[in-house]
C-alpha cells in the first residue's frame, strides 16, 4: 500500500475541486525544497529508450501532464520532479476568469472518471505571463494551452488568442490552441475550417512555433477532416487528441454522470485511442495522445496508435503522484516484450 492509498480516502471526502486545490497547495509547498529533489531522485525514470524528439523539442520520456491540472503555471517544476517528461500549463485566457459557478468538478468513482465544467478559470495572460517570465522552469518542455476568453465574441477570437500568446509564449516550448473545451459557450464552433484558419494563421504570424491544435473527440467525421486539412495546409507542428467529451457511454455507473460538462478518465480511453489512430492515418505531424491513460498499457496503446507523446490528468486523481514513474517503468517492459529498442519504433505500428 502506497502513501497515496492512505491519503486518498481523506482527499475523496472533500469536494473534488477542494481536493485538487489541497493537492496543489502541497505541491507548491514542496517545490524548491528538499522534497522536490527527493521526488526527482525516486520518481524520474532516466532511460534513453524513452526519449522523444517531437516538433523540434526533446522530451526525456513520453508521459506528460495535460492542460487543466496546473492552470496558472504554479508547479511545473514539481510536476517534472514527479517523473513527467513535459508539463502543459493552462488553459490560459487573455482575461482573468473566475470560471463557472461551483460545484463544477465531480468524481465518478465507480468509473474512475471525472466530469468538469470549469470554464477556463485562470489568472489571465498578464499574470501567468509574468510568472512564466520570472520563475525557474523545469528541465523538461513546458507547453502553453491557450483558450478564448468567455467575454470575447467568436469573430474576435483570433485576436484574443494572439494576446495571450504574446504575453506567455516566449517562455514556453510549444503552444496549443484549445478550441475544443465543452465548457465555454460556442468554443467548439472554432474547430471549423474558416475560424480555425483565422486563429492559427494569426498565431503563426505572431511567431507561435511550435504550434499545435487540440481537437474534440465529439467532432463529426467531416469536421475532423476539415481540421486536419488545416493542420496540413498551415504546416502545423502537431495535434493534441483529444479533449474531454460531452458523450456519456452506457457503461457509466456513477450517478454523477448526469452532471453537465466534459467527461475524462477511463471511459474516454478507447474513444481517445481510436481518435489518435484516425489522426495518425490522416496526417504525418506528431500527435499528443490524451484521454483515459492511467497505466503503461493504456499509454502504450496510444503510442502504438500513433501518439509520439501521451498526457494524463485524471489518473493523478485516482493513481496518485507516482503514476508517471509506474507508467514509464511499464513502458520499458512492454517495449522489451515486443522487441523494440526505442519507444519511437512503437509509434503508429497499429494504425
Amino acid at each position: 500500500m502506497s502513501l497515496y492509498d492512505l491519503v486518498r480516502p481523506a482527499l475523496f471526502s472533500l469536494p473534488a475541486e477542494t481536493a485538487h486545490e489541497t493537492g496543489m497547495t502541497a505541491l507548491r509547498a514542496a517545490q524548491g525544497t528538499p522534497i522536490e529533489r527527493l521526488a526527482r531522485r525516486r520518481l524520474r525514470v532516466d532511460d534513453e529508450r524513452l526519449s522523444v524528439a517531437a516538433f523540434g523539442r526533446s522530451f526525456p520520456n513520453p508521459i506528460g501532464v495535460a492542460a487543466g491540472f496546473d492552470k496558472n503555471a504554479t508547479v511545473p517544476r514539481m510536476l517534472a520532479a514527479l517523473g513527467f517528461g513535459h508539463v502543459e500549463i493552462g488553459g490560459v485566457t487573455a482575461e482573468r476568469q473566475a470560471g463557472n459557478p461551483r460545484p463544477r468538478m465531480f468524481r465518478l468513482r465507480a468509473d474512475r472518471a471525472i466530469v468538469n465544467r470549469m470554464g477556463f478559470n485562470n489568472h489571465g495572460a498578464e499574470a501567468v505571463g509574468e510568472r512564466l517570465a520570472t520563475a525557474r522552469l523545469p528541465d523538461v518542455p513546458v507547453g502553453l494551452n491557450v483558450g478564448k476568453s468567455k467575454s470575447t465574441p467568436l469573430e474576435a477570437a483570433a485576436g484574443d488568442y494572439e494576446y495571450t500568446f504574446e504575453r506567455c509564449g516566449d517562455a514556453v516550448d510549444y503552444t496549443v490552441v484549445n478550441v475544443s473545451s465543452p465548457n465555454t459557450p460556442g468554443l467548439r464552433e472554432l474547430q471549423h475550417r474558416d475560424a480555425l484558419e483565422s486563429i492559427l494563421g494569426t498565431l503563426l504570424d505572431a511567431g507561435a512555433r511550435p504550434l499545435l491544435v487540440k481537437l474534440s473527440p465529439d467532432l463529426a467525421a467531416e469536421a475532423v477532416d476539415e481540421a486536419l486539412t488545416v493542420v496540413d495546409d498551415l504546416d502545423l507542428d502537431g495535434v493534441v487528441a483529444t479533449n474531454t467529451t460531452t458523450a456519456r457511454p452506457r457503461s457509466l455507473r456513477s450517478p454523477e454522470q448526469a452532471e453537465r460538462g466534459g467527461l475524462s478518465g477511463k471511459p474516454l480511453e478507447p474513444v481517445a485511442t481510436d481518435f489518435v489512430a484516425r489522426v495518425a492515418r490522416q496526417t504525418d505531424v506528431p500527435i499528443v495522445g490524451v484521454g483515459g491513460v492511467s497505466d503503461a498499457q493504456g499509454a502504450y496503446a496510444k503510442i502504438r496508435a500513433g501518439a509520439s507523446l501521451v498526457q494524463l490528468y485524471t489518473a493523478l486523481v485516482y493513481e496518485g503522484p507516482t503514476v508517471a514513474r509506474e507508467i514509464n517503468r511499464g513502458l520499458l517492459e512492454l517495449l522489451e516484450d515486443d522487441g523494440f529498442d526505442h519507444v519511437s519504433e512503437a509509434v503508429g505500428v497499429d494504425c
